[in-house]
């Protein structure tokens, strides 16, 4: 990272981050042009959780490469100045890639389903087989990400 002062390194601030976050933006490798995809995510322990239909691109895309890439922005808020090049934003961001896999045995689906939910209830939920069944599920263990910040504190 070029701005040593925006980096974030501790993993505590860094798992912050990523609990804070509502959505993620994942990328695949794809032809003729890279694929790019938001959707909601769950994250636990270095793992990002999420769930789509059982057939679409992203389902084929990961079946053909399990490697991705995703982001996580939280958009902290506009800062005004007196000339253009004096506005900014508040933002904390991190971006990286790992292995990307699809969950295949219920009890497995149904964990990843949990962890996603907590990110956004402390709540339980409860899932049919049938349902479950229907859906896919699919975790992404990140291998490396770069965590920056602009103007938190």
């Amino acid at each position: 990272m070029r701005r040593s002062d925006k980096a974030v390194t501790e993993q505590g601030a860094i798992e912050k981050i990523l609990r804070a976050g509502t959505t993620c933006q994942l990328a695949f490798s794809a032809e003729p042009v890279p694929y790019l995809v938001t959707l909601n995510y769950g994250y636990h322990a270095g793992v990002l959780y999420f769930h789509a239909a059982t057939q679409g691109r992203k389902i084929d895309l990961i079946k053909k490469n399990r490697q991705a890439a995703f982001t996580v922005a939280l958009d902290l808020g506009l800062i005004k100045g007196e000339k253009g090049c004096d506005w900014t934003v508040r933002f904390q961001s991190v971006v990286g890639h790992g292995q990307i896999s699809l969950l295949e045995d219920l009890a497995e689906k149904r964990h990843g389903l949990d962890l996603f939910m907590a990110q956004y209830s402390d709540a339980e939920f409860s899932y049919p087989d049938k349902m479950i069944q229907a859906t896919a599920v699919f975790k992404l263990v990140i291998s490396e990400m770069t965590v920056k910040q602009s103007r938190v504190n």
